[in-house]
């Protein structure tokens, strides 16, 4: 059975990898795509599993 933590950690790079290719459509600021792909697939799954051990 897979872990939830990773399954969680897939899920939000996934949402962050398609958040920063849509954003490629809407903006040309580069630092914005960084910004949503940093966030949403790396810093949010941190946070959220940081507090299961």
């Amino acid at each position: 059975m897979v872990h939830r933590d990773f399954v969680i950690t897939v899920l939000f790079v996934l949402l962050g990898a398609a958040l920063w290719l849509v954003s490629g459509y809407y903006t040309a600021e580069l630092w914005i795509r960084w910004a949503l792909l940093i966030g949403v697939g790396v810093i949010i799954p941190t946070i959220l599993t940081s507090g299961e051990t």
